[in-house]
Order: C-alpha cells, then structure tokens, then sequence
C-alpha cells in the first residue's frame, strides 16, 4: 500500500473575486431612497413657500390665483415622483385627469379658481412635498450608514424602506379615487358617444341623397314629362303616370326603411320583445327569440338594445354560416341582459371588421358591457349587458 504525501505549502483554489451580492432591484432601490433628500429638500421647500405666500395673500386679489398656481406646480411635482417610482421602484401609477382649464359647470374666472383649489390631486401632492423631508433624511442617513456598516443586511432593510416609499406613491400620488377615474373614462367614452352621432347622421344624409332623393327627384321629373304628353298622347301619358306610381311605392319603402333604421315605430309601439322579433323575422336564419321582461326599460336604453341585436343578427345572416340562432333578452337587478347564439363557425372578435367594435364602443360609452365567446368551429355567444334605467312616465 502506497502512502501519498501532503504538503502543507499547497497552492489552494482560487477565491471568487470579492463583490457586493445586490442585484439591480436592489441597486435601483437605494438609487431611489438616496435621492429622496434632494427631491425632499425641493419638495418642503416649494410647499412651505407657495403656502405662505399663498395664505399671507390672500387677503389680496394675488392670494388665491397664486395659490391656484401652486396647486398646479404640486401636481407636475406629482408627475415627477411617479415617474421616478416608476423608472426605480417599478410602481406604476395612473395619471390623474388633467386640471380642467375651466370649470365643467361655466361661471367664470371665480368658478374655475374654485374648482382649482378644491382640486384633491394637488393638495395630495402638497402633503406628499411636505413630508419627504423628514422621510428623505430618515432613507438617505439609513442607506448611506447601511452601505458601510451593515451592507451584509441592507438588502432587507432597502426593501422595507422602498415598500414604505412605494405605499406613500400610491396612496398620495393615484387619481383621487374610482370618481376620479370615472371622470376620466366618461371623457373619454363622450367622444365616443360624439363620434358615434356623428356617423349616423352622416349615414342618413347618404341614404337620403342616394336612396330616396334621387328617386322623388326622378319622379318629379317623369310627371312633368307625363303632363307636357297629357294633351298630346294620353296613352303615353297614362303609362308615365303607372311608372311613376310605382316609383312613390318604390320611395315610400326606402323612408320606411330609412326611418326603421333611426328608430323603428314597432319599438315605440310595442317595446322591445316585438321589435326584436321583427328583426328575426328578416334573417335568413331561424332566430328563437326570448324576451322575459315585465317592464320597459328607458327609450335609449331600449334604442340601443335594439341595434346591438339588429346588428348581430345581421352579421349572424352575412358571416356565421349558421342553420339556427337565438335571442334572449332579460333584466337583473339593475341590469339588462342580452345574449345572442348561433351555431355557426365562429371566429367572431373586436378585430373581425363586422362591427363588433363599434358596438363595444357604443355599450361602453353607457356603461355597458360586451363580451365574445366564438371559438373557431363554433357556436358564437355573444353577451351584451347595459345599465337598466326606468322609463319615463
């Protein structure tokens, strides 16, 4: 047996190159909570300021515009911290809506300085000014001595401190509340609404000029050829006279249907379970319609049910392939509930480019909702959900 010999002078493996264990979270975090001081320092500085000033002159026509001034200089400060909270601490947080640069009810200049310094994003943003000095000298003199006395357990101590940081952003900096992000998305859905109006009146003036305007005006035109033939050739005349009978029949039909498609005299009369399956009855497809409604929701509301059922079976008679489809209408609680099938081959979206879109959009701008389920193969749900609103007496 062979003995190997050891040799106390070995060379040993070498050792890994010495190096702080944070990762780039980590580093970004004490980025953050470093230059809390500065932005504090900046922050109590301009609210202290624009608050004394603002208060001391306010007996004075100069105090409260330059409050309302300072009230907006709070919020581009705002912006800024949610920038920073999103670039080093990855919270994102909604942008307020915009100061309105008038008051949404008129009345003038006193109005909108009203309006302006009842503002919440800008008082929230004044708060949130005024206590990040203390807070930023408290982060800045942890990290700074964590960095050389404790950095084995600055990590830990990093991520409470950003987490308290990213609850003070999002409690001070975030819209004001659901309200303020309703505002928001009723602006929004006011354009759509406009947008909408827009383009049905400018579908009905095309129909007019090329439908039923053009054949009155040819009409016009026939009679008054029939009347210069009345003495010369009866028989001629009386001919021109039928045609032209038939040609009022003819217009007459077109602004039936151009006045169906504004709003049909079935909806008025009878409500929406008629309405509805008379639009069944013109699909080339078998429709099963189910209308459990013991009460007639708003005229709009009603309006609108009826062009979103309209519409889909439209696309259910032009698209879907279908050999039987169905419709049923009913009310919960506040809501009404429309729901369209057929057993088509599907393959039904927002981006089908059949008018999906812009019934989500009209449903949207009430409050509404509209949702697809049409896998490819089939059979295509659609569901349609609007506030429900009583109708006027």
């Amino acid at each position: 047996m062979t003995a190997r010999s050891t040799s106390s002078q070995a060379t040993p493996d070498p050792l890994p190159p010495a190096r702080f264990a944070y990762d780039a979270y980590t580093w970004k975090e004490i980025s953050h909570l470093l230059v809390n001081l500065a932005t504090g320092i900046v922050g109590f500085v301009y609210v202290v300021t624009a608050l004394s000033f603002g208060v001391f002159l306010s007996v004075t026509v100069v105090g409260l515009p330059l409050l309302a001034l300072a009230l907006y200089g709070a919020r581009l400060f705002g912006r800024f911290e949610r920038g920073r909270a999103r670039m080093l601490l990855g919270v994102r947080i909604d942008e307020p809506s915009p100061m309105p640069l008038r008051s949404r009810r008129g009345g003038g200049a006193l109005a909108w300085l009203w309006s302006t310094l009842k503002d919440p994003v800008g008082w929230r943003a004044m708060l949130y000014g005024f206590i990040r000095l203390p807070w930023g000298v408290v982060t800045f003199t942890v990290v700074l001595t964590g960095l050389f006395v404790a950095w084995p357990v600055l990590p830990f101590i990093v991520r409470g401190l950003a987490n308290a940081d990213r609850a003070m952003a999002r409690g001070l900096l975030s819209p004001s509340d659901e309200l303020e992000r309703r505002i928001a998305e009723l602006e929004s859905d006011r354009g759509v609404v406009v947008d909408t109006a827009a383009a049905d009146l400018r579908r009905i003036e095309r129909d007019l000029h090329d439908g039923a305007q053009a054949r009155l005006v040819a009409l016009a035109m026939g009679l008054g050829l029939a009347k210069e033939k009345l003495l010369e050739d009866p028989d001629a005349a009386a001919a021109m006279v039928d045609e032209a009978h038939g040609e009022v029949k003819l217009a007459l039909q077109e602004l039936r249907d151009l006045a169906r498609g504004i709003h049909p005299a079935v909806l008025t009369d009878r409500g929406l379970g008629p309405a509805l399956s008379s639009v069944a009855a013109r699909c080339t497809v078998p429709v099963k319609v189910t209308a459990d409604l013991t009460t007639r929701p708003a005229a709009a509301i009603e309006g609108i049910a009826y062009f979103t059922v309209s519409e889909l079976l439209q696309n259910v008679s032009k698209h879907s392939g279908a050999r039987s489809a169905s419709v049923e209408v009913w009310r919960s609680d506040q809501r009404l509930l429309i729901q369209v099938w057929d057993d088509g081959h599907g393959g039904a979206s927002l981006e089908g480019g059949t008018g999906m879109a812009g019934l989500s959009e009209r449903l949207g701008a009430v409050d509404g909702l509209f949702i697809i389920d049409s896998p490819e193969g089939g059979p295509t749900t659609i569901t349609a959900e609007l506030p429900w609103r009583d109708r006027a007496e």
